[in-house]
């Protein structure tokens, strides 16, 4: 079933097969960024790079093909693989050594199994990266608010915080501007999103219009 298209009988290698790998490589490449599209937020240059890089590998086992230096070739390949300056999920270096995975299949000839894992990988990583398991449900934001240092904290908030939060907790208090202010963090819940300006908008007059942020807490995915 699992037969190489490129090489004949007396290792030679095939024309016409390589040419096949080059081209099954491509067509396998726009499958894989087209599977990585319907996952969401996909980046051009991500999709480019997904969509091509079968066939880059595909080449490179292709030019040292029933060589010994074709391990030397395999590791060369992956280490193209590395953390990059902007931060990504981990599910993009996932489709990465996915892509070069399907390359180097293709570059040795098996192309019906290239495919094939192409098919099957794809759609557990399209289903995996739909379904909820592990999401954080909470609604949870982190809310930063400056205060003069004349004005006491402690309480300072709590009927706005009862007005428009089912909960509502100061997780960090800093000094900045050499002592004359305060930065605030606290941990909140919203009970209506819709009234996430109204609240700030009572804030910003009870802390002397000083800067409030409000945003929406993440957590770190790691590798």
């Amino acid at each position: 079933m699992f037969t190489n298209i490129i090489t004949d009988t007396t290792t030679s290698i095939s024309a016409g097969g390589t040419v096949l790998a080059i081209i099954v490589a491509l067509i396998l490449g726009l499958v894989i960024a087209g599977i990585y599209a319907l996952e969401g937020n996909a980046s051009k240059y991500m999709l480019v790079s997904l969509a091509t890089l079968p066939a880059i590998v595909g080449v490179v086992i292709l030019v040292v093909n029933g060589n010994l230096g074709v391990g030397i070739a395999v590791m060369g390949a992956f280490s193209l693989v590395r953390f990059r300056s902007i931060p990504g999920k981990s599910l993009d270096i996932c489709f990465l050594f996915f892509a070069m995975a399907v390359g180097l299949v293709s570059g040795m000839g098996y192309v019906v199994f290239a495919a094939l894992i192409t098919v099957i990988i794809g759609a557990v990583l399209l289903i995996g990266s739909k379904l909820d398991i592990g999401v954080e449900k909470s609604e949870n934001k982190s809310l930063k608010i400056t205060i003069p240092e004349d004005l006491d904290y402690s309480n300072c908030f709590d009927d706005i915080f009862a007005k428009y939060t089912k909960s509502a907790k100061l997780v960090k208090v800093k000094t900045a501007n050499m002592g004359m202010l305060y930065e605030l963090n606290y941990t909140i819940s919203l009970k209506n999103n819709d009234l996430e300006k109204k609240m700030i908008d009572e804030i910003r007059v009870r802390n002397g219009n000083l800067t409030v942020a409000c945003e929406r807490i993440f957590s770190v995915e790691t590798i």
